[in-house]
């Protein structure tokens, strides 16, 4: 035999709170964002946005087994990308509290560029996961990156109805289906891939085209931007939800050559 070993099974380290940090901090992270491109008056999207980024991480400290040892994660920025997210969200909350508390333009801009970096720090930690073939693609980073700008394009919709914000909707949720044909299309054989045939059709259909449509009905649909907006934060999150929790099959191992006892 070539190959020998059992099939790969689904990983159970990381569950719906890891997930929850994809989630939350995704949407937050692309609200910040949007917040600092699309809107005049940013306030609250961005005290909203922070508490999601602050749920997120939440998320994660509660499926840590020993949640004293959080600090840990700030110790080895230099190859850990969970490092350099946890060190990025220590920059990112305070410079958020500035820009809420004096939205000036170079303030907005830069909790705007750390947010961004937050988000790709996310990405590069699936990216980094060599160990799951759906997570290790490099197509899963700009997936992830594309998902926050859409979710946090969606959100921003809900607080800025000017012409800014649904092209930028338009635009990131354009860029999310690109990023996630391209996904599927470099995932499409390994194990587990079947798992996110559903959430991303339903990416398509009822995040995308929904919302697309509806942006473009909005002058007689009254409901039309908050509709559009859940439409592509739900789908988004199922999407990342299923990645995580329902499609992180590992590698599996295989022994190419078995040891033969010998006869005496």
């Amino acid at each position: 035999m070539s190959e020998y070993g059992p099939r790969p099974w689904v990983q159970r380290h990381w569950d719906l709170r890891a997930a929850a940090n994809f989630m939350l901090g995704g949407t937050g992270a692309g609200l910040l964002i949007a917040a600092a491109l699309v809107m005049p008056s940013p306030r609250f999207a961005m005290a909203l946005a922070l508490v999601f980024v602050a749920g997120g991480l939440a998320a994660v400290w509660l499926e840590i087994g020993r949640k004293l040892r959080a600090t840990h994660v700030f110790f080895n920025p230099r190859t850990s990308w969970m490092s350099r997210e946890s060190l990025v969200a220590l920059a990112l909350f305070p410079l958020g509290v500035a820009a809420l508390a004096n939205p000036q333009p170079w303030l907005l801009g830069a909790s705007a560029a750390v947010a961004f970096a937050f988000v790709y720090c996310q990405a590069r930690i699936l990216r980094a996961s060599k160990g799951i073939p759906a997570w290790r693609a490099p197509e899963v980073v700009p997936l992830i990156v594309t998902s926050a700008l859409a979710e946090g394009a969606a959100a921003a919709l809900v607080f800025e109805t000017g012409p800014l914000a649904p092209l930028f909707l338009g635009f990131a949720l354009a860029a999310r289906a690109l990023a996630w044909f391209l996904f599927r299309k470099a995932t499409r054989s390994e194990r587990g891939a079947a798992a996110l045939e559903h959430p991303g059709n339903l990416l398509l259909a009822l995040g995308t085209a929904l919302p697309l449509a509806l942006i473009a009905a909005a002058d007689a649909l009254p409901l039309a931007a908050p509709l559009a907006a859940a439409a592509s934060i739900g789908t988004g999150w199922w999407l990342k939800f299923a990645l995580v929790t329902r499609a992180a099959f590992n590698q599996g191992f295989a022994v190419p050559h078995l040891p033969v006892r010998g006869t005496r």
